[in-house]
């Protein structure tokens, strides 16, 4: 298993009950929003009409889209590297479809869906250079891929050594890609450019980013991650939409 997969996976499966107990019921009362903040799809329209489609979630952690998606009659796949995130899911909905696998190796054949989509799901935390072209892959031509993911002011503005997010720059431009933090995930964060290299590299045309703020009156359980007065200022996350050409 390739390192960061495995570190990841580990990560997950020793903090899904704790993420769980301080997210999951947040979640659950909008499964149908996007970020720490919770802007709901139907103001965002990132994924538009789903009704006949194939989608999957990549990265579904409890599965909140999916589930919330399939009661809504739409066909929907909820993929993730955690057995115990997917634990969740099941106990949430029997019968919800899950596969554990990585987002790196989806086990699907070629042009299975018309959408794959993930909010901070597989794309923050798998190498874009492997799992681009495996969404590419299992996407029909002219299918969406849509992900949620962290702005990289995020991590421009962290301060590790005082474990602490700042209104200052603390690293060069530079460093931004592989991101590893001492008893953490291994996270990919990509400046805009090397986003749309490698969209387009993999037969995708970018259709749109959105930069995510909070709105003044927002709140969140994502507080350390997000903190309120900062993302109120700057975009904490940005979801990317692309089509398969």
């Amino acid at each position: 298993m390739i390192d960061h997969v495995r570190v990841n996976r580990a990560f997950w499966d020793a903090d899904s009950d704790s993420y769980q107990a301080a997210h999951g019921a947040a979640l659950a009362a909008a499964p149908l929003a996007w970020g720490a903040y919770r802007v709901p799809e139907s103001e965002l329209h990132v994924l538009g009409d789903l009704a006949g489609l194939d989608v999957l979630e990549l990265g579904c952690g409890a599965a909140q889209w999916s589930i919330a998606l399939a009661a809504q009659g739409v066909h929907v796949i909820g993929l993730d590297v955690s057995q115990p995130q997917l634990a969740h899911a099941r106990r949430a909905s029997s019968g919800q479809a899950l596969v554990q696998a990585s987002g790196e190796q989806v086990p699907f054949s070629s042009g299975s869906f018309d959408v794959v989509f993930c909010d901070h799901g597989a794309l923050s935390f798998c190498d874009p250079d492997v799992i681009v072209p495996e969404c590419a892959r299992v996407l029909r031509p002219g299918g969406l891929l849509a992900f949620c993911c962290t702005h990289p002011l995020l991590y421009l503005t962290w301060d590790d050594p005082n474990i602490r997010q700042t209104r200052k720059l603390q690293i060069d431009y530079s460093k931004l890609g592989r991101m590893a933090f001492e008893d953490g995930t291994i996270d990919w964060a990509l400046p805009p450019s090397a986003w749309i290299t490698v969209l387009i590299t993999n037969g995708f045309a970018v259709e749109d980013l959105i930069e995510l703020q909070a709105n003044p009156d927002a709140s969140t359980t994502y507080g350390e991650f997000a903190p309120p007065k900062w993302a109120k200022r700057w975009p904490a996350e940005w979801i990317w939409k692309a089509r398969r050409r």
